[in-house]
């Protein structure tokens, strides 16, 4: 983090799941600047994509104090860095894990593994406020909107704040699990649903923000990358991501049972 931050900010912007997709990072950038936000937190997933260097370089040169959480997927990279095979990959990503390893240089291999699973920000308006990648507990545990409420609770009971913002599974949605608000910041890179960018203000209230942005010329500038799968993400997850309808489906084969 920078020096100079205030003790207890009241802007924060949550910027979630980039997957290396600096053309959607750019454009919410330059929405955050008119935002005026005291600092970012950014909630891991950052460089699995077509543009990882480029992306982790224009987040660390930002003047604003940044925040970073390990994501799963930035643990994975960071781990293939260090020689250890996790086996926990499905056999299609693990050519993307590889390429995006051979990106980055043993300096951010290092500073991957050192981002925190978690953290906690007393932030002006809310008190404690709780920045996980998925859950509190695990990087990889998947709930959305729909999962009842009573698999959550033994999740979120005690962790000791009264906003908790995650990401993981790339939908917005604000929803109360007992006594505490939970807040899922969408993705900025590979968003379900709607098309662009999705992101997180807070303060004075808690915004569910959408960025819209050049999708044709982003797409064009991922075929244009080595990124192994870029003419996939190009095309479903830059220029027509699967709808919320189908990922809320196919998440609640895999979501928390209890």
């Amino acid at each position: 983090m920078n020096a100079g931050a205030p003790e207890q900010p009241s802007r924060i912007a949550a910027l979630y799941d980039i997957h290396g997709n600096l053309p959607a990072l750019e454009a919410v950038l330059s929405d955050i600047e008119q935002a005026r936000v005291d600092r970012i937190v950014v909630g891991g997933d950052v460089v699995m994509g077509p543009m990882p260097r480029e992306t982790l370089a224009r987040l660390l040169d930002l003047a604003v104090p940044v925040h970073f959480i390990q994501g799963n997927c930035d643990r994975e990279v960071a781990s293939h860095m260090a020689g250890v095979e996790t086996g926990t990959l499905p056999e299609r990503f693990r050519s993307v894990v590889s390429w995006v390893a051979a990106e980055l240089g043993h300096e951010h291999g290092q500073r991957l593994s050192a981002w925190p699973l978690t953290l906690r920000l007393d932030v002006r308006e809310f008190g404690h406020v709780l920045f996980c990648h998925a859950t509190p507990r695990d990087d990889t545990e998947v709930f959305t909107r729909d999962t009842p409420e009573d698999r959550l609770l033994p999740v979120f009971e005690g962790i000791g704040a009264a906003l908790a913002v995650c990401g993981h599974t790339h939908m917005q949605f604000d929803r109360n699990i007992g006594d505490v608000r939970v807040v899922n910041a969408g993705s900025v890179g590979m968003p379900f649903g709607l098309p662009g960018a999705h992101w997180l203000l807070l303060g004075p209230d808690v915004e569910l923000r959408h960025t819209a942005y050049d999708l044709s010329e982003a797409a064009d500038r991922v075929v244009n990358t080595e990124y192994p799968q870029a003419n996939n993400f190009a095309e479903h997850n830059v220029l027509h991501p699967p709808s919320e309808e189908e990922m809320l489906a196919a998440f609640s084969r895999v979501e928390l049972k209890s």
